[in-house]
């Protein structure tokens, strides 16, 4: 009715303030009431993806492409048409998503619109599917000259991140780290203090820059944004997408600095979230994450059927999934499927991720010359940045092979190299193998004693863990079976949160340290008092003075 506001326009100010589910819902009784403008489509479409609303955000936005062509506005078809093609094909839906980059396409051509910024973004998908297809070469000559072109669009910020986003993942697909990193930094700059960036790329290039983060084994680097990436979900009110890689994310870091019950409750969250059987990208993500975490406790029947479900959503199962058939005593079967993954792999980053495990399954198999190699790779790439994670690594891998070819001295040198790196990175799993082989090779040197000791150190980690296999393992290699007892009965993770808190850190600060929750940190202290039979952190502190434990 002509001079009555509509619903969609009194509700404008949910969508400006980011409240999604609320805008979702009055664009929808807008539509029920009234014909709703281009804008208002358009509106609905991202509030709707936002919100999990995939089949109402893709019918709002082919709504708006075609009222923005009734209205002559080409550009305005351009842009719904694009950005419907880069949303399936995020999905997996390439048929579609290919369907309409050919309408925009051909939508350009009718109208001779060819030199126009959709040209850019047409070029900006071909890129990225040149990326995805194993061609990083390619794809990084062609973000190179689209990074040029972009200079005539220099208040498109979406164009502006995007295009530096696929430079970037291109170096890092490359292994040029340094420089890709360097250039995804700024991404995440411009996504984050750019208010004209769309919610639906900066949750993008969140995503993006994380996952490269975490090929190129940049801990701390993954972790920031991470944690940034959480407080900028927190902010958009029943917000859905990139919430689930949010979550996963948090759990693998969880799970290296051995909070294994805090990174299995994150991933029990995306699946509250998404559904038991969702078959997105995070899906598969959490998927494999959960069954990394049943592998680890010796639950092997869960962790194959995670890692099957991994695969259905698109995510690679390995190494995980290799060293589970290797836990099974099937190492060929283990050599085999990782040998295969690393053959077929066009990216370096990839590579590298997978040398540890093949490392370990190569020696297990008897293979010490692929062994041998794996190591080298590890420690030619570890050479060349300072990246604690992958040092560790190469030096773990570096000191196994030596240990198998009956050099003791140098494999402990290398071994105590990668435990001290692993134990500054803070990650108690790989700290506490590492030390199982440094009991190895303390004893081909005839140092039993000092072997009883590394091993006892092991199983105490591992029991705290709850990591079944490894500690069956490890009494199976110790001749006695005594067990070393913290002061005050404390487990290791207690032990050093009371440190912690003899330092004066609150339990927020120790959460941040320690990258756990603030109820899981006051769980720990509420245990501690308890042991040691004290009611204030002033006396905790005295105590841990006392027993040397700061």
């Amino acid at each position: 009715m002509q001079g009555v506001p509509s619903t969609a326009d009194q509700d404008n100010s949910a969508y400006d303030t980011r409240s999604w589910v609320d805008a979702a819902d009055a664009y929808a009784e807008a539509d029920a009431a009234q014909v709703l403008s281009a804008e208002e489509l358009e509106r609905w479409g991202l509030a709707a993806f936002l919100t999990g609303r995939d089949e109402a955000s893709d019918s709002a936005r082919e709504r708006a492409h075609f009222a923005h062509l009734s209205a002559g506005d080409i550009n305005g078809a351009a842009r719904v048409g694009h950005l419907l093609g880069v949303t399936l094909s995020i999905r997996g839906e390439n048929a579609r998503a290919g369907g309409w980059f050919g309408r925009v396409q051909s939508l350009l051509d009718e109208h001779g619109m060819a030199d126009t910024v959709w040209q850019l973004y047409l070029r900006l998908s071909i890129g990225m599917m040149t990326l995805f297809s194993g061609k990083p070469q390619d794809s990084a000559a062609m973000f190179e000259q689209m990074l040029i072109e972009s200079d005539r669009y220099p208040d498109d910020a979406d164009l502006q991140v995007v295009v530096r986003n696929g430079l970037g993942q291109s170096l890092v697909a490359l292994g040029r780290f340094d420089e890709g990193l360097r250039l995804l930094d700024e991404v995440m700059v411009r996504a984050t203090t750019d208010d004209t960036v769309s919610p639906q790329f900066v949750g993008l290039m969140y995503c993006a820059v994380i996952e490269a983060c975490r090929r190129c084994f940049e801990l701390s680097r993954a972790r920031e944004w991470t944690e940034l990436l959480s407080r900028w979900c927190e902010r958009q009110q029943g917000l859905v997408p990139y919430r689930g890689q949010c979550l996963v994310h948090r759990a693998e870091v969880m799970a290296l600095h051995g909070s294994w019950p805090d990174a299995s409750e994150e991933v029990e969250r995306v699946f509250r979230q998404l559904g038991e059987d969702p078959t997105d990208l995070s899906a598969g993500m959490a998927h494999y994450q959960r069954g990394e975490l049943h592998r680890l406790r010796g639950e092997y029947e869960k962790a194959e059927a995670s890692y099957r479900k991994a695969s259905r959503c698109g995510h690679d199962p390995q190494p995980g999934l290799a060293l589970l058939r290797l836990a099974q005593g099937e190492g060929d079967a283990a050599f085999a499927a990782l040998r295969r993954a690393i053959d077929e792999t066009p990216y370096r980053h990839d590579r590298l991720r997978l040398l540890p495990a093949y490392a370990e399954v190569a020696l297990a198999a008897g293979n010490v010359p692929a062994a041998t190699e794996a190591a080298a790779e590890l420690r030619g790439a570890a050479t060349e940045r300072e990246v604690p994670l992958l040092s560790a690594s190469a030096a773990q891998a570096d000191g196994c092979v030596a240990l198998f070819a009956g050099d003791a001295p140098a494999a402990l040198r290398l071994l105590r190299e990668a435990l001290t790196t692993w134990q500054r990175i803070g990650a108690p799993y790989d700290a506490a193998t590492t030390r199982v082989h440094i009991a190895t090779a303390l004893r081909a040197l005839g140092d039993g004693d000092s072997a009883e000791l590394e091993l006892d150190a092991a199983r105490w980690a591992f029991e705290q863990l709850g990591a079944a296999p490894d500690v069956a393992r490890v009494g199976k290699l110790a001749h006695r079976r005594s067990k070393p007892v913290a002061p005050g009965g404390l487990t290791p993770r207690e032990a050093q949160i009371l440190g912690l808190v003899a330092t004066g850190a609150t339990n927020r600060t120790i959460a941040k340290e320690l990258f756990l929750s603030e109820s899981t940190v006051a769980r720990h202290v509420a245990n501690i008092f308890l042991k040691l039979g004290v009611t204030s952190r002033s006396a905790a502190t005295a105590y841990a003075y006392e027993h040397h434990l700061v």
